[in-house]
């Protein structure tokens, strides 16, 4: 039995106000850029590559992502704050990465977890509630499935919910603990094992 857990911190990021470089055109770039936009349509993306996969030009072009068909160059990292490479060369992949880090960005190298500052995990999205799933890197598979299981167990109005309580929540008097005490328990009903 293994005692390792997993220490990553989960963050939501506004990727509308960051700057996302991808570093690759084949299948995994694809998958990448797919699973960035579903999440976050309004990210701001680059992609560079020599060549790109007609499926990802079309998926570029509805998400305003802009294609560069050139070579990696460290230059492309200026003025960026996100990095994900998806190429097949191991070379390349590395040198990215450490250009990365030398500009402190957050980088990502698919398929080798030793060389990712974050992953990108299952993500779950009804309205306003967002779940994101990790295996720390372990299995994607399983947070495929997790994922999938969170879609079919979580309802569609949830949102509702979520939209009550916040109008709720601005007719709450007091200060910041006597509001957290009323939200608690005014929803503590949510998880009640009746």
């Amino acid at each position: 039995m293994s005692t390792e857990t997993n220490t990553l911190y989960p963050v939501f990021l506004k990727v509308r106000n960051l700057q996302v470089l991808i570093v690759g055109g084949g299948n995994v770039a694809l998958e990448k850029l797919t699973f960035l936009t579903k999440s976050s349509p309004d990210a701001v993306v680059e992609m560079v590559a020599p060549f790109f996969r007609p499926e990802t030009l079309e998926l570029a072009k509805k998400f305003n992502v802009k294609i560069t068909k050139k070579r990696f160059t460290r230059k492309m990292l200026k003025k960026r704050h996100v990095v994900i490479a998806t190429t097949d060369s191991p070379a390349v992949n590395k040198r990215v990465y450490r250009a990365a880090r030398k500009r402190f960005l957050l980088c990502n190298i698919a398929d080798v977890p030793e060389l990712c500052d974050f992953y990108m995990g299952g993500i779950v999205t009804k309205g306003n509630v967002k779940i994101a799933i990790s295996t720390n890197g372990k299995s994607p598979t399983t947070a495929k499935r997790l994922r999938q299981f969170f879609e079919e167990v979580i309802p569609e109005n949830i949102d509702d919910l979520v939209q009550n309580l916040n109008e709720y929540r601005k007719t709450i008097k007091g200060d910041f603990e006597e509001k957290v005490e009323t939200l608690n328990e005014f929803t503590k009903g949510l998880i009640s094992k009746n």
